[in-house]
């Protein structure tokens, strides 16, 4: 009986649509269409070279701007002027990147500054993400915190210390 059963609920391979459909490309519906590589119909052209009135910084290893670009967050501030010393580098000199970096995280302390002064009071764990990272992903916030609180408390007690 069980063996009856079995027999009834297993598929032929036949029977299954599309199975095998690249072993044999006589039975592959695109066969006579297809091409490799892929044709492209008619030339392909560039795209036209967008114009702004936005600073666009640029890299010395490709000095041409890009036809299509961002622009919507222009360089400003001590984050543009850190950005600006660091497209005077080349991208293969990790002072180049490590100055983007730091430039990222200036302009995250300017945008609190920039709400402050207007009057706005940020929520720093909503925005930073806390309570979503909390709901999924608890044991990860508590590590961070444990670290977070660890490298505090031994700056803490080095400074300490010291004097």
């Amino acid at each position: 009986m069980p063996d009856q059963l079995l027999e009834s609920t297993v598929m032929r391979r036949d029977d299954i649509p599309g199975w095998g459909s690249d072993l044999d490309r006589a039975n592959r519906p695109a066969v006579p269409m297809e091409r490799m590589p892929a044709r492209l119909d008619g030339p392909v052209l560039p795209p036209v070279q967008q114009h702004g009135a936005t600073e666009v910084l640029v890299s010395p290893e490709r000095p041409a701007i890009t036809p299509v670009y961002g622009t919507t967050a222009p360089p400003r501030g001590v984050s543009g002027a850190i950005r600006r010393s660091a497209f005077a580098r080349t991208e293969n000199d990790l002072r180049h990147w490590l100055l983007l970096l730091l430039a990222d995280r200036v302009d995250a302390v300017e945008g609190i500054v920039e709400d402050l002064r207007d009057g706005h009071v940020p929520n720093l764990l909503r925005e930073t993400g806390l309570p979503a990272a909390w709901r999924h992903n608890p044991r990860g916030v508590v590590r961070k915190a444990a670290v977070s609180a660890a490298v505090l408390g031994i700056a803490w007690w080095w400074l300490k210390k010291r004097s």
